[in-house]
């Protein structure tokens, strides 16, 4: 692995798997756990939770490219993703994502230059009777415009 995978770590990936009669079941729940102690998933960390749970990498990897609320590569210290789902493409969702793109000088997947912001877009929220919306790292924040986009962008010192 790239990275020393701390033996805490190890231990709450066995509690997880303890909880379950078929390993395979808490796939979910362990890359969560992978990601929350090193931010991201790597190929190394595919592999290797491949190997504990009686999986192939490639099955490990269908998961986290279909789900995402996985990352497979750093991202900045605030993490935003923009709903690009009809309800708040209607309400003004692709504007807003044009906006940061601009204010924040990055593309879509791209983190800023000081680190501190990445930008994605994803396919639902589930708040459409909110939209537009997005979420920063795991806080909703909805009936965005682009003055409570400035205000929260402030907020975050950017």
């Amino acid at each position: 692995m790239s990275w020393d995978m701390p033996d805490k770590v190890k231990r709450q990936v066995e509690d997880i798997l303890s909880r379950y009669p078929r390993r395979q079941a808490a796939l979910l729940p362990v890359l969560h756990c992978l990601q929350k102690a090193r931010g991201f998933l790597s190929p190394e960390d595919e592999q290797w939770v491949a190997e504990r749970m009686g999986l192939t990498a490639v099955e490990v990897r269908e998961v986290l490219t279909f789900y995402t609320m996985f990352r497979r590569q750093p991202s900045g210290k605030y993490h935003l993703q923009v709903c690009s789902n009809l309800s708040c493409w209607l309400a003004g969702g692709d504007d807003l994502l044009a906006y940061l793109e601009k204010r924040l000088g990055v593309k879509i997947g791209e983190t800023s230059a000081d680190g501190r912001f990445s930008l994605s877009q994803v396919e639902c929220l589930g708040a459409c009777d909110q939209a537009p919306c997005l979420m920063v790292n795991f806080d909703y924040h909805t009936g965005l415009d682009r003055d409570k986009l400035d205000r929260l962008l402030g907020e975050l010192g950017g």
